[in-house]
């Protein structure tokens, strides 16, 4: 959902690119149901989208890498020490993690959306000032 906000709010501004990848992601899965059905009510379509693996490729080749929780950025930090200062919580601005929704009931879904909004917002408006 991240993904596909963060691309379509910077649609447009060739000078970015976004990608996705996890930390313990189940490889080559769709997005949830509840994932697709939120962002489609959004008039995104996230049902082609297929879960990757982070990895150190993609982490070097990164400006910047925005990850839901203050564990996700200690764990790539942990593991890669060159990619510190470029690893920061989408909601940073906001003080706060985003919990990830996996296997939760749509309404966790519908308010991980929210706050994947709100820090998508916020970091766009830094990434375009």
């Amino acid at each position: 959902m991240a993904e596909a906000l963060l691309r379509e709010a910077l649609r447009g501004q060739e000078e970015f690119t976004v990608e996705s990848a996890g930390l313990g992601a189940l490889v080559g899965y769709p997005a949830s149901e509840f994932a697709v059905e939120l962002m489609s009510e959004r008039g995104i379509d996230i049902s082609s989208h297929r879960a990757r693996q982070l990895t150190p490729e993609l982490m070097n080749n990164a400006d910047l890498v925005l990850v839901m929780e203050s564990g996700h950025k200690k764990a790539i930090e942990a593991e890669d020490v060159t990619v510190r200062g470029k690893v920061h919580r989408l909601g940073e601005w906001q003080g706060k993690d985003i919990d990830d929704p996996y296997r939760q009931p749509k309404e966790a879904f519908a308010e991980a959306l929210d706050d994947i909004n709100s820090g998508v917002a916020d970091w766009v408006e830094r990434l375009t000032a």
